[in-house]
C-alpha cells in the first residue's frame, strides 16, 4: 500500500537525490545519517529531533534508499518551526 504523502510540496527530488547519494556514501552508520538528515531539514527551514532522525535513517536503510521512500520519512520527521 502506497502512503500518502506531500513530500513533494516540501523536497525537490535533486534535492532528495543529493541527499541519498550522501547517505549510501556513509553507508549504515546511522548516527552520520541522522545528524545528515537534520542538516538537510534545518537548512530547509525545519526542526527535526534527534529520535525522528535516528527513525529516518533506519527507515531509509529497510526502504532501499527509493526517493519516495527518503521523500515519505523526511515528511513525517520534519516539523514546522
Amino acid at each position: 500500500m502506497m502512503m500518502q504523502s506531500n513530500w513533494r510540496e516540501k523536497f525537490e527530488a535533486a534535492d532528495l537525490e543529493g541527499l541519498r547519494r550522501q547517505l549510501l556514501d556513509i553507508g549504515a552508520d546511522y548516527y552520520g545519517a541522522s545528524e545528515l538528515i537534520q542538516s538537510f531539514l534545518n537548512g530547509r527551514g525545519y526542526g527535526v529531533s534527534p529520535e525522528s532522525a535516528r527513525s529516518a535513517a533506519l527507515e531509509f536503510g529497510r526502504s532501499g534508499f527509493s526517493l519516495d521512500s527518503i521523500g515519505v520519512a523526511l515528511d513525517r520527521a520534519a516539523m514546522v518551526v
